[in-house]
């Protein structure tokens, strides 16, 4: 796929399914925004990694739970380009703890690192990408559909980036199509986390595939939603999951 002359932003792109979809694009040759926070070191190993890519890289560093520093980013970018053609909203974090023992302040940080960010990246960003026609992608979670004990605060979450796609998708199609993706366990940091907490089973038994995904499968499905190949795609969710769920 042909990205060359497009300009992408990613949320959450040094590590994991972000990383991989950064690398995508700026292989098929766009220019592409890598948010983070605090991953100064990584963004550089990335731009390392693909400096003989036909695209090239933007740093962008920001908390997206904070619409002023959303702002910026966005307009450090826009200065750049002077335009925005895909927003794929990536960042999150999550947290294993039973129902009863979490505390508000761990459920307003794992709601407002997963949803409030995509609210705000998409108010900040829907304006310019009306302009070029363009794209949004959001990140859920097979979990959203699934459910799963002692993960509420991220499955809340993720359920609400499936309702916010499908109700930003009515709103602004035909100009802006957005999609989501629910990726399955997938072999990135954060899984890699969730594998350590004390006392969780994390484990391929349920997959049907009998593996986690590796990061780049499901950066391959953001890509092509982002793409016009994808032009008939408008609300979807694709669920590239090993059959761990199946609808």
């Amino acid at each position: 796929m042909n990205f060359k002359g497009k300009t992408i932003l990613v949320t959450g792109g040094t590590s994991g399914i972000g990383k991989a979809t950064v690398s995508l694009f700026t292989q098929a040759g766009a220019t592409v925004g890598v948010n983070h926070i605090g991953q100064h070191e990584a963004f550089i190993e990335l731009e390392r990694e693909l400096s003989e890519a036909p695209g090239k890289l933007i740093e962008l560093e920001a908390n997206v739970t904070d619409a002023g520093q959303v702002r910026v980013a966005l307009d450090t970018l826009l200065s750049a380009t002077n335009r925005l053609d895909v927003l794929v909203n990536n960042a999150g974090v999550s947290l294993i703890k039973p129902f009863l023992e979490i505390t508000e302040d761990e459920w307003d940080h794992i709601v407002d690192t997963d949803l409030k960010s995509v609210f705000l990246c998409c108010q900040a960003a829907i304006p310019e990408l009306l302009k070029t026609r363009g794209t949004i992608v959001n990140i859920a979670s097979e979990l959203a559909i699934s459910g799963r004990a002692k993960f509420a605060p991220y499955t809340a979450a993720k359920g609400g980036i499936i309702s916010l796609t499908r109700s930003l998708a009515r709103e602004f199609a035909p100009t802006i199509r957005v999609n989501a993706v629910a990726p399955g366990p997938t072999s990135t940091p954060m899984l890699a986390a969730e594998a350590a907490v004390p006392g969780h089973n994390e484990s391929t038994a349920d997959i049907p595939l009998g593996r986690y995904a590796d990061p780049v499968e499901i950066a391959t499905s953001i890509v092509f939603l982002a793409s016009e190949h994808a032009g008939y795609f408008c609300g979807d969710i694709l669920s590239p999951n090993g059959g761990a769920v199946m609808r």
